[in-house]
């Protein structure tokens, strides 16, 4: 079976209300306001879930509150987005406490973040058949700091037709060539941790898998991605578009990994695209087709990542 595209959430328009949640740790108030003030900027009225901006030991809430939050965000119907305050730790913790069935009834909306929040995106994915956005989160300082990274995501969310394209300055080709397929994955580890729970994808054929992350040694970095590979996930993809490894070690270690686990598989691949844990970082659609051109460093959209 071949990845379908999943269903596009209608874009944003000014005055649109969007639900702003922490489904996983939490965020020091001044980013929070500083992240409010962005959305305010875009003539979006942001609401603050009730725990998203609460602190419970390790986390925003406890794992029934931020699932609830979530959950109500989803349900809401003046609620046309709804973004992650940040990634952190904990989003695995909650996903099995949402009634996804309930939330099945409901019209799509954009769902905005990454890092840990790939566990969300999965989850909508497969449970809603939802497309999402893998995309900076209000509470980040580079969020804040980096004027065109905020750009590039308000045009993804309001003017999804000027972004259809997407090229990198810095990527470059580890396999050349091109591929079409639809856009899965984020970071690295989240990934690896889902195989075996309820949102592990069994089949990723005919996808474009992306891969980043954060604060991973190497030698992590490669058990992640033997895990992947063990469990199937390279058997009959696309392409693959590798972004940032921030705080990973010198870079020409991590490629190292990288080229030693990807560099062999008969597909195009790209590297240092341009997404995850760095500055600036690109907003890109999953679930959505697109098609990759490994050599020029760019993925084109056949459609807008919002209808």
């Amino acid at each position: 079976m071949t990845l379908a595209p999943l269903r596009r959430p209608r874009r944003l328009v000014p005055g649109d209300r969007v639900a702003v949640v922490s489904p996983a740790s939490p965020s020091p108030a001044e980013r929070i306001d500083a992240g409010l003030a962005v959305l305010r900027s875009w003539d979006l009225e942001p609401v603050l879930m009730p725990h998203a901006a609460g602190r419970t030991g390790l986390f925003a809430g406890t794992d029934a509150d931020r699932a609830a939050d979530f959950q109500d965000a989803w349900l809401d119907p003046s609620v046309a987005a709804v973004f992650a305050a940040r990634g952190g730790y904990g989003s695995q913790r909650m996903i099995d406490l949402v009634d996804w069935e309930r939330l099945r009834g409901a019209e799509p909306k954009a769902f905005i973040g990454f890092s840990d929040v790939t566990a969300l995106h999965e989850a909508l994915a497969l449970n809603l058949g939802a497309a999402s956005v893998h995309g900076p989160m209000p509470t980040w300082s580079a969020f804040t700091d980096d004027a065109g990274m905020r750009e590039h995501l308000r045009q993804t969310l309001f003017e999804p037709e000027r972004v259809q394209k997407i090229a990198s300055p810095t990527a470059r080709a580890m396999n050349g060539g091109t591929a079409t397929g639809v856009t899965i994955g984020g970071t690295l580890t989240l990934l690896a941790a889902g195989i075996g729970t309820p949102d592990h994808r069994s089949d990723v054929a005919g996808g474009l898998l992306l891969l980043e992350d954060v604060g991973e040694e190497p030698y992590r970095i490669d058990r992640a991605l033997t895990q992947l590979r063990r469990a199937g996930w390279f058997d009959g993809l696309a392409g693959i578009v590798l972004g940032s490894w921030a705080e990973c070690g010198p870079y020409e270690e991590v490629r190292a990994v990288l080229a030693d686990q990807l560099g062999g598989l008969p597909m195009p691949v790209v590297e240092e695209f341009g997404f995850g844990h760095c500055t600036p970082s690109l907003t890109i659609p999953l679930g959505v087709k697109a098609t990759l051109d490994a050599g020029a460093g760019t993925l084109h959209f056949g459609v807008p990542a919002l209808a």
